[in-house]
């Protein structure tokens, strides 16, 4: 494991965001659904393809608070330009479980 300093770490901007428009992502060479999640006023709206559809559905999607990645730049999945990067972790079976807040929180709340 690489050692990082504090200042390092500070550089990865990871924000709070909502999302507004959940689609299947068929296209995509593994499973994904894309997402636009809104961050508030600073940073706006963002795109993003996400490989979670083990375990949630787009229409389950919307309204929910995620965690992203929002300073890497963006990066074409396909046809689509994924804006940020919304994190997760693998479950037992190496399938993508979101990061999200327990209870709601301002969008656009940088993770301290």
């Amino acid at each position: 494991m690489a050692e990082i300093t504090f200042d390092d770490f500070l550089k990865v901007d990871i924000r709070v965001g909502r999302v507004t428009r959940a689609e299947p992502y068929p296209e995509a060479r593994k499973p994904a659904i894309k997402l636009w999640v809104d961050f508030g006023p600073e940073l706006g709206e963002k795109k993003s393809s996400a490989q979670i559809t083990a375990h949630y559905s787009p229409e389950a999607l919307i309204g929910s608070q995620v965690l992203a990645v929002v300073n890497f730049p963006p990066r074409q999945i396909g046809k689509f330009l994924s804006e940020v990067l919304v994190l997760g972790l693998s479950d037992s079976e190496g399938e993508i479980v979101l990061i999200r807040p327990d209870m709601d929180v301002p969008i656009g709340e940088r993770l301290h």
